[in-house]
């Protein structure tokens, strides 16, 4: 039997924010650290124990006609498979590299120069961009087994580096329309503390991907409202009318970013529950 849980806490300033706005049609999040909680679980809270206000969001979104989009660094198949199983039906992977809209797939090519490869992660590889940063960071750097296979948009790599340093290796190599973007904490390299960078052409991420996601769907910035947890995700703020960061998340903040008050899944359901307050659903 479901234990009833007390509903998320309405955000004041969000709502005041919203209500200057006109309605919210879409909402961009990202899955980990944001939506799922540790783990990579939708029903777990962000204290690890069981919680279905995530999944519950999901539901009262839909319920009311608000489109959710999960917007993340895995890769397409994957995610794709994640947003099935959530009840979504687009979604944004490889941070930004790849768009997949009523099962459309889209690639996000930025600055990459266009030639014979099928999609920019091949014309990252032929270009010898991955190459360089190997050889540059031997023994700092590598490829993130095995996540990083069937990759389309971008690369996904791991270790610990400067990425002013990386870029600029890059650029000196003559693939300055590539670079290298800090993705967060990870693990998967036993006695290191690294982090996850995704290797991308230049013009390609959450933010450039919403705004391309709004256009084909025909609609402005301030119709969309974007979650996350990272300094990547807060870019999205610049595509979109309203970005929340929850709880557990980082940022610098702006004129349309606030911060929730719960963590992880908790924090988009109270993002979720206070769109709806101010939509009267």
């Amino acid at each position: 039997m479901l234990t009833a849980m007390p509903a998320p806490a309405i955000n004041s300033a969000l709502a005041d924010h919203l209500r200057a706005l006109p309605a919210v049609a879409v909402v961009y999040t990202d899955l980990d650290g944001t939506l799922l909680g540790p783990g990579g679980s939708l029903l777990t809270g962000p204290d690890g124990l069981p919680s279905v206000r995530a999944a519950a969001a999901l539901v009262d979104a839909a319920t009311a006609g608000v489109t959710v989009v999960p917007v993340s660094g895995r890769r397409r198949a994957q995610l794709q498979n994640d947003a099935r199983l959530l009840g979504l039906g687009s979604c944004i992977a490889e941070a930004g590299g790849v768009i997949v809209r009523e099962g459309a797939v889209h690639y996000e090519w930025g600055e990459a120069p266009r030639g014979r490869a099928a999609n920019p992660h091949d014309t990252l590889e032929s270009a010898g961009a991955l190459a360089v940063l190997l050889e540059t960071f031997a023994g700092a750097l590598r490829l993130y087994e095995p996540w990083c296979r069937g990759r389309e948009g971008g690369m996904l790599l791991h270790g610990r580096v400067d990425t002013a340093a990386a870029n600029a290796a890059l650029a000196d190599a003559g693939c300055g329309w590539a670079y290298l973007i800090d993705n967060g904490a990870t693990g998967g390299w036993p006695g290191r503390a690294v982090r996850a960078y995704h290797l991308l052409p230049r013009g390609v991420g959450k933010a450039g991907a919403v705004a391309d996601d709004l256009a084909q769907r025909g609609l402005a910035p301030h119709a969309a409202l974007a979650v996350g947890d990272s300094l990547e995700d807060e870019r999205m703020a610049a595509a979109v009318g309203t970005y929340v960061r929850v709880a557990n998340g980082h940022g610098a903040g702006g004129p349309n970013c606030f911060r929730a008050a719960a963590a992880m899944g908790e924090g988009v359901a109270e993002v979720v529950a206070t769109l709806l307050s101010v939509r009267g659903a």
